[in-house]
């Protein structure tokens, strides 16, 4: 696989957020990731949910005609890597699922519909990458159209991440009917969000950070308004977002606001934005906020540009987990090994199950904390649904997949070993698991294994004579492949 250097190393996020769409073209530059290119679009995704919490077919079309721009955009770049993530209202419309097809189809990649965890794990990447301050106590907030990151950190460490499903759209759609403000209704947007926070509070109020870090669009352009209309102090501060807030009030209407530092397309939704942040200040007790420009698309292609270097975040998720669940690492590291040699044997067409396998062979006992019994379903469950910092839904999907087949019968997937990689992969982690319970680590050479239209293997005549119950479990498993019509052969050689 091709490793780009750090010069030549250029990447492009594009961030499907529930209140616009955001692109970013950078190229890695010494220590820092320099944004060549950088693209807006208010698509107003959450506001185009109807009352069943689908999206409109007026939203979707709006939404693939900015990705087919954005298409445009991207196809002028020679990139080393392209990431695209959707956040919150991606995550809760009914049908998402049968969205993603066509909007993959206009961008050109596929879009992973990242948890609220992943999002914030990786706007603080883009953040602690921005500031020069590797011994930081920090506090960072994202308030975006659907959803609000609290991340607490320490230099590039995250300690706590947590999302809370309240953004500026619901909150500006709900409050100000109408687009009237007043007095009353901003108390009540206020009250409303402080009760989203109030519970998980504790970890993040003052006292347990140095500084507060602003990364949203919405943070930074409320602080620019506050600051080019003198409001309060002139910062992010009570007195600068309380002096905001009665200037609002002061217009009674969304349409008549008109403020230097304020495009009339983004009113209505900072409207919502301020009571948001109103409340995490009281709530936590935050004097000042600094408003920095990195965020989530800048945490997207710090997490391309480590991938490429080779320091996967998603390797110490699975590690993590791993010693969370109290897996035997000598056990694990040894169907990992095996795993990944067999898989090379079998020449795969591709790389999607490359970096997967392995870290499915290091969680394959994990489901045995829950029960022996059927502990390849538990594992399987385990890993779809965990918030594995790095993953994608689907490679969890994928993986699960993969521990669902690891033993047993192949009936259960069936219907995906028609892909030819898919099916390689299952076939070297269960012969993986197979050897290792055979208490055998194969040497290079002692077994040759194959796979096309059938499997064969071929293997040492000494190897089943040491190892006895060898013979036993290749039966067990001839007779699981034939249960999915694939022949599986097996010859000695001396």
């Amino acid at each position: 696989m091709h490793t780009p250097t750090k010069e030549a190393s250029m990447f492009a996020a594009v961030d499907l957020g529930s209140n616009s769409f955001r692109l970013h073209v950078g190229k890695h530059d010494g220590d820092t990731i320099r944004v060549l290119k950088s693209m807006r679009e208010p698509i107003r995704l959450a506001a185009g949910l109807d009352a069943q919490g689908n999206l409109t077919e007026a939203a979707m079309a709006g939404a693939l005609a900015c990705l087919a721009r954005f298409a445009q955009v991207l196809r002028g770049y020679k990139l080393d890597a392209a990431r695209v993530v959707a956040t919150s209202t991606l995550r809760v419309a009914g049908n998402s699922a049968a969205f993603l097809p066509a909007a993959e189809a206009a961008i050109g990649y596929p879009i992973e519909i990242i948890s609220g965890e992943e999002e914030g794990r990786l706007i603080y990447m883009g953040v602690s990458n921005g500031l020069a301050a590797p011994l930081e106590r920090r506090l960072v907030i994202d308030i975006g159209g659907g959803s609000t990151e609290l991340i607490l950190g320490r230099g590039p460490d995250i300690e706590r991440v947590e999302s809370f499903s309240i953004g500026t759209v619901k909150q500006s759609l709900s409050f100000f009917i109408g687009g009237r403000i007043d007095a009353a209704s901003y108390e009540a947007a206020i009250l409303s969000a402080r009760s989203h926070f109030e519970d998980a509070a504790p970890p993040y109020q003052a006292g347990n950070w140095s500084v507060a870090y602003g990364s949203s669009g919405t943070v930074r352009a409320i602080g620019e308004i506050i600051a080019k209309n003198g409001l309060g102090d002139g910062r992010l501060s009570g007195a600068g977002l309380d002096a905001l807030r009665q200037r609002f009030i002061a217009f009674g209407q969304v349409s008549k606001i008109d403020m230097p530092g304020l495009r009339p397309d983004r009113a209505g939704t900072i409207i919502g934005g301020l009571a948001i942040l109103i409340a995490l200040v009281r709530e936590l007790g935050i004097e000042h906020i600094v408003a920095v420009e990195a965020g989530l698309r800048m945490g997207v292609m710090w997490d391309l540009y480590l991938r490429s270097m080779q320091r996967d975040r998603r390797e110490l998720a699975v590690a993590e987990m791993a010693r969370k669940f109290h897996v035997d690492g000598a056990r694990a590291a040894a169907v990992a090994q095996q795993a990944a040699a067999l898989y090379v044997q079998l020449k795969p067409a591709g790389d999607t199950f490359t970096r997967l396998l392995p870290w499915c062979a290091q969680l394959h006992e994990i489901g045995m904390v829950v029960s022996q019994t059927g502990y390849h379903k538990h594992a399987a469950y385990m890993v779809e649904h965990a918030d594995l910092p790095g993953f994608t839904a689907r490679e969890q999907k994928l993986m699960a997949r993969l521990l669902l087949a690891q033993k047993g019968n192949l009936r259960k997937v069936a219907e995906a070993l028609p892909d030819a990689d898919f099916g390689k992969a299952v076939l070297a982690l269960r012969m993986a698991v197979l050897l290792m319970h055979a208490r055998m680590q194969a040497v290079p050479g002692e077994l040759k294994l194959r796979m096309k239209n059938r499997i064969e293997l071929e293997i040492r005549r000494e190897t089943l004579a040491v190892h006895p119950t060898l013979a036993f479990w290749l039966e067990k498993e001839q007779e699981c492949w034939d249960e999915v019509d694939v022949d599986f052969s097996v010859r000695t050689f001396a």
